[in-house]
């Protein structure tokens, strides 16, 4: 068996592009979803100012409780589903960063 570092430096390379892509692809959707949320919920919030709907704080944060710890299981799941490469999360990473 030989050893070719030339096509093991390709794979790296290649896992950190692949990286770097996604993480930043990552965090610019996350910003979106929080964006959309925000302004959801703070016309939510005037709507009830303004007495259109009345909003029954206690259940919404509860809510807001239960769909967190999905999120998180979630990313877990998905986090056990992307490659383990030093590389890849290496320049997810980054691209998380740089996003």
């Amino acid at each position: 068996m030989e050893f070719d570092l030339n096509a093991m430096m390709g794979d790296v390379g290649v896992g950190a592009v692949v990286g770097f892509v996604t993480g930043y692809a990552v965090k610019k959707v996350m910003k979106l979803a929080l964006a959309l949320i925000g302004a959801y919920v703070v016309s939510l919030l005037w709507l009830e100012q303004k007495g259109v709907i009345v909003i029954n704080k206690d259940r919404l944060f509860n809510l807001v409780g239960e769909w967190s710890h999905e999120i998180m299981s979630a990313g877990q799941k998905v986090a056990a589903l992307l490659p383990g490469t030093a590389a890849f999360m290496g320049g997810f990473a980054l691209g998380f960063h740089r996003g």
